[in-house]
């Protein structure tokens, strides 16, 4: 935790150095912090901060890649005459275990155009998600397996 208080600390010394108070010099700030604390320490918390900052830019890259080619899909879907859904509901088995993690996936699978987190089992192990395209529903539980999940499980743990 000390390793992103320093981040957030020199973040706001970049905005305070340069005069710039909006939110590229606080983005810009906390680039240039990360960069600081990476070459400048080398103990065991500041590389699990960098292990973890890193886990978080690749998720986001992750998020906004499937979100644009969801919204593409469905945006190619609605603009052609042909119908190309295989609407379905498929059963995810859950290795997620805190309600944090359970209800990022969640929503996440729930923000993303064609898919619809619908109910989640009584013993909490099951995820039922409708989505507007199942080619193979075992090939997408493991879209959401080695996608969604993996990368919360990396992010949040």
């Amino acid at each position: 935790m000390t390793a992103f208080l320093a981040n957030i600390l020199l973040a706001l010394a970049w905005m305070a150095l340069t005069g710039s108070f909006g939110a590229s010099g606080f983005f810009t700030g906390f680039l240039f912090g990360f960069c600081v604390i990476w070459v400048g320490r080398r103990d065991r918390a500041s590389a699990a901060y960098r292990q973890r900052l890193l886990a978080v830019a690749g998720f986001i890259v992750f998020f906004v890649k499937e979100l644009v080619m969801a919204n593409l899909r469905v945006a190619h879907d609605v603009l052609t005459p042909r119908d190309y859904m295989t609407p379905g509901i498929v059963a995810v088995p859950l290795d997620l275990e805190s309600d944090l993690q359970i209800t990022l996936l969640s929503n996440l699978l729930t923000l993303t155009p064609g898919t619809l987190s619908l109910n989640l089992s009584a013993d909490r192990r099951t995820l039922y998600v409708h989505a507007m395209y199942i080619d193979d529903p075992a090939q997408m539980v493991r879209e959401i397996k080695d996608g969604f999940e993996r990368r919360i499980r990396e992010v949040i743990q």
